[in-house]
Formats: C-alpha cells, structure tokens, sequence
C-alpha cells in the first residue's frame, strides 16, 4: 500500500524565524501576545517584531495568522523596513500553503526571494527557495521541486544555518518519498534528523519521525511506522500543532487498515476529520472524508459512506488552486512577467505625478505618446511570452475571453521528450547550469515544432509536450 505524503509543507513556516525568536511556533506565546496587539500601544520596530511574532506562532486560525502578516507587509513598505518586509511575505506564503492557496503562495515567496537578494539576506532567500521547491512538490513537478530545494540547500549550507538546512533537506527528502525513492528519502532523514538532534529542535525532530514512520508504512514494515508516527504526534501535540498530526493520523489509519484492524482505522481517521474542521484546514477535511469513505464503502455501510464522500468532493472542489500551479509550466518566468508589470505601472506612476508638477500640455502630449509606446512594446512582450508557452488559438482565446474552453479532436499525435538521467545530472551541477542546458536544447525544440507546424503545448521540468493532427 503506497501511503500518501504531505509533511514537505509543514516547516516553511519556521525556517527563517527561528534565528529571530529562538524557539519553535508555539500557540500560547501568540495567544499571551494578543493582549499587547489587541492595546495598539507600541509603534515602528517594536510593532513590526509583535507581528512577525505573531504570524509565526499563530497556528490554531490561519486566517488570524495571514491577517498579521499582511499588516507586517503593509507597515514594512510604509517603514522602508526590507528585513521585515521579506519576513511578512514569508509567513503570507507559508499560510496561504497551509490554507491551499497555493497561487498566492508562490506569489509571495517569490516576492519574499525577490526583496532578500536585494538586501542580501541569505538565510531568508535560501528559505523562500525551499518554499517553492515545495510548492513545485504539492504539484508533483518532482523534478523542479529537487531543483529548488539543491538550490536552498547549497546556499544554507555556506550560510551554515543549521535548522533551516535540517528542514530543507527534510523536505527534499520528502519530495523523494512522494516520488517512491524510499532508500534516498532515509538517507535525506537521517541527516536532517542529526542536524534537528543536535540543535535540540524538537518540532523538527518530531516532523522527522513522522516523515521516517511514513519511509517504513511504503516499505510495509508496519511496527517501525507506527513507532515513529506515535512519537512524532505526541510531541506535535504538546505544541498545539494539530495540521501534520491530522496527516499523520490518517497513516496510520492505513496501517491498521492494512493490519485488518478495520474500526480501529476508522476511529484513528474521523480523528484526523475532527482536527481538521476544528482547525479549518480544508484539504485534511478532505483527505480524511476520502479515507472516512472508502473505510465505511469496505465496512458495507454505504450510507456513511456516501455522506463522506460528498463532503470529500465539496472540500476537493473547494481546493481549486492545486490545477492552477499544476498547469505552470514555468513558475519563475510568470513571476518575472508580473514584476515586469509592477516596473512599468510605477513608470507610468512616475509620468503621471511629473505631468502634475509641471502642468505643460506638450509635456503632457510627449508623456502620452512615450506612455503608448511603452505600453505597446510591453503587449508585444507580453504577448510573444504568451505565444511561446501556448498554441497561437490557445492565446488568442484566453487573451479574448480570459479562459480557454475544451476542444474534441478525433485523431492527434502527442510526443513527450524526455532527458535520460536527468536527476543524477541534477545532482552534480549547479541549477543555474542546468537551466541553461535545458533552455538551449528546448529552443531548438521550438525551432523544429515551428519548421514543420507542430504545436508546442508546455515544458515541464526537462520534458517537452508538443501535438500534431
């Protein structure tokens, strides 16, 4: 039985913070913190460390949490306060993940990659990469996932931080276990494991255990997995940190399932429901009435069963940015056409504050016309970006009416290309490089797709998708 995996997400949120606050998330300190945030009697720093204190330790309402790191995002802009600022977008991203807003997420972290480059904060942009490894992972591009997480790792690595070089290694090790690499996944663990062990981290530890609990249940050594997994919920629970405990409970739902334990699996996954909805996190409301489901369709109860699985498609539906990060063919180059934008609104800012100040109707006609042209070089880009990730119909349709409806064809060709051992070459080269090797092949993909009228529909990661008639 091949158990499913999503403990990659559960540390973004604690990586950077640790150097800032010294201790793991803990809901008591943010509910003891509340006090002083409800007063309002603190300003500029002080203000900006009770929110990011805040947003860290907040787990038991992610909403309450995103709602004091977007006051942090808003007060750092207004403040000029580049370190702070990275860490709102930070904790953004890593709530808006939790919630399943996994569009936003990868917004934000970008964004929180974007503002420590520029200041050179490289604990922060190590962590923000290994963000979006795992968002790649949530959207089982694998390969782009390990790609992210080398990249954080090497740059942790020199930095010599050790927690957030433990998570992240951690969490490529779980990007190899969803990818059932078990034998690798161990050897990732157990480094993370000595790395969490030696800095005395034990909610890093306790998602360690859980991951290695998860290593021994695919491998079908049952009595290891449930030892882990025991251990690791009963330190998660003496941190109030109920979101990996849900999953957990849902593994070892599966396990006595598989032991033909069949109440005992019930009981452990209605468990992991009531954590869950007491908790608001929708896609574990929605995994444990999946597993709530299919326990009762093999108990013969095909009325619980049905209720559970409705309440299973209401919370899966309502999950609607997985397809979204899915169909990204490229992450990186929509975020830089985003930040395009964001240069050319603050120009067109800039040109229209000046037409003020100075009042000139042919200052003002000049600025006109050097704004259309501005404008229409940036459609063109825009617009030859989008034809180069899209079919030309494609384009057109979505750029008319924002959306592209599905089309039957009778007969098509679809070709997948893929590089033999591109892992292993992963492995021992720099991403930058990578990238580039991959950037010059697939442009001469594009070249012969344009030769011979052959529609190129995605790259992802190394594979190249194109159709013909």
């Amino acid at each position: 039985m091949i158990y499913k995996v999503k403990a990659y997400q559960f540390l973004t949120g604690f990586f950077y913070f640790i150097f800032l606050l010294g201790s793991a998330q803990d809901q008591r300190k943010s509910d003891s913190l509340y006090n002083i945030y409800k007063a309002d009697t603190i300003q500029g720093i002080a203000k900006l460390e009770l929110l990011a204190n805040l947003a860290f330790n907040e787990v038991n309402d992610l909403n309450l949490a995103l709602k004091y790191a977007d006051e942090l995002i808003r007060l750092s802009k207004q403040k000029g306060d580049y370190p702070y600022l990275s860490q709102g977008y930070f904790q953004k991203g890593n709530k808006k993940a939790q919630l399943g807003d996994l569009e936003e997420a990868v917004e934000a972290f970008f964004n929180c990659a974007e503002v420590a480059r520029k200041n050179n904060r490289t604990q922060m942009e190590g962590s923000a990469y290994g963000a979006i490894a795992g968002i790649y992972s949530v959207s089982d591009n694998h390969k782009s996932a390990m790609l992210y997480y080398h990249k954080a790792i090497t740059i942790l690595r020199k930095a010599k931080d050790t927690i957030p070089l433990a998570s992240f290694i951690m969490n490529a090790g779980d990007n190899l276990l969803m990818n059932k690499e078990y034998d690798s996944a161990l050897v990732y663990f157990k480094e993370s494991g000595a790395l969490f062990e030696k800095s005395n981290y034990l909610i890093g530890k306790a998602y360690n255990l859980g991951n290695i609990g998860m290593v021994y249940a695919n491998k079908g050594q049952n009595s290891l997995a449930e030892k882990n997994i025991i251990e690791a919920v009963k330190i998660l629970e003496e941190f109030e940190d109920y979101y990996p405990i849900s999953i957990y409970l849902l593994s070892m739902s599966d396990i006595y399932l598989e032991k033909g334990n069949r109440d005992v699996a019930i009981d452990y996954a209605q468990r992991s429901l009531s954590l869950g909805e007491k908790h608001h996190l929708k896609e574990q409301i929605s995994d444990a009435n999946l597993k709530l489901s299919e326990l009762y369709e093999k108990a013969g109860n095909s009325l619980e069963s049905l209720k559970h699985y409705k309440d299973f498609v209401v919370y899966r539906d309502s999950l609607n940015n997985i397809k979204a990060v899915q169909s990204m063919a490229d992450i990186r180059t929509n975020f830089e056409v985003s930040q395009k934008q964001v240069e050319v609104d603050l120009l067109n800012q800039q040109k229209r504050n000046q037409l003020i100040i100075l009042g000139f109707t042919v200052v003002l006609l000049l600025t006109l016309f050097w704004y259309y042209r501005t404008i229409s070089r940036e459609k063109k880009r825009s617009e030859s970006l989008l034809l180069n990730i899209l079919p030309s119909e494609i384009a057109k349709e979505l750029k008319i009416n924002g959306k592209v409806e599905a089309v039957n064809c009778n007969s098509v060709t679809v070709l997948f290309t893929d590089f033999v051992q591109f892992s292993t070459i992963a492995e021992h080269i720099e991403p930058e490089q990578l990238v580039k090797s991959i950037d010059h092949y697939f442009k001469k993909f594009d070249e012969i797709t344009s030769k011979y009228g052959i529609e190129k529909i995605k790259t992802i990661g190394d594979s190249y998708m194109c159709v013909s008639g």
